[in-house]
């Protein structure tokens, strides 16, 4: 088969055009760890696009190519912590660790980097203004959040004489948030032994 000079041009264009766009994942990826990078540093309202281009090593006009504005950066870079918090939740639990200790240990992981954990508890809380950014983002993870509670075993699906099973799951939600806050305020008061013994108390016997 003959291939002739117009083909070639062509095949040759297409390839350069394709060369982009087969790059795009890996390069949202890439600015969109530097946003958190970013924000973990310098907090959602200093950081600016100009510090997640440089950290990313792509030009003020290429990040926005790929993201118009700083919220929709704020919203990648959160799904991406839900991601990766999903999956160190996994590596934990394939760890064998005792049901009552994931959680735990989850906020151990937490608490080993303390500026990253205070941005981000400074964002939630901004979150809980209906006008930010993020409202609907901390609304919809929550939910999840209580999905996955009742519908595992790691807190409880079924209520008690004394809580129902969407009260275990408040207790457990309000235990997260207030160990965090009070990890940052006394680093040096150990305190995460209450989550296992909040978990044994409200979680279902292994045997049920």
């Amino acid at each position: 088969m003959t291939t002739t000079a117009g083909q070639e041009t062509g095949k040759k264009a297409g390839q350069r055009r394709r060369g982009p766009y087969a790059t795009t994942p890996a390069r949202r990826a890439e600015i969109v760890r530097a946003a958190s990078a970013s924000f973990a540093e310098h907090g959602y309202e200093r950081a600016s696009l100009r510090d997640i281009a440089a950290r990313a090593n792509v030009t003020h006009a290429a990040l926005l190519r790929h993201f118009a504005t700083k919220d929709d950066l704020l919203l990648a870079a959160l799904a991406q912590r839900d991601t990766d918090d999903e999956e160190l939740a996994r590596r934990i639990i394939d760890s064998k660790v005792p049901r009552e200790k994931v959680l735990s240990s989850i906020l151990q992981e937490d608490f080993a980097h303390p500026e990253q954990l205070r941005n981000w508890l400074a964002i939630t809380i901004a979150a809980t203004n209906p006008q930010h950014p993020a409202h609907e983002f901390f609304i919809a993870r929550r939910e999840r959040m209580r999905q996955h509670f009742t519908s595992t075993r790691l807190a409880t699906a079924q209520d008690s004489e004394e809580l129902s099973a969407d009260d275990k799951v408040t207790m457990v939600l309000a235990m997260i948030d207030g160990l965090r806050i009070q990890f940052l305020l006394d680093p040096e008061r150990k305190a995460l032994h209450l989550m296992d013994t909040l978990m044994r108390f409200i979680a279902e016997p292994e045997n049920s």
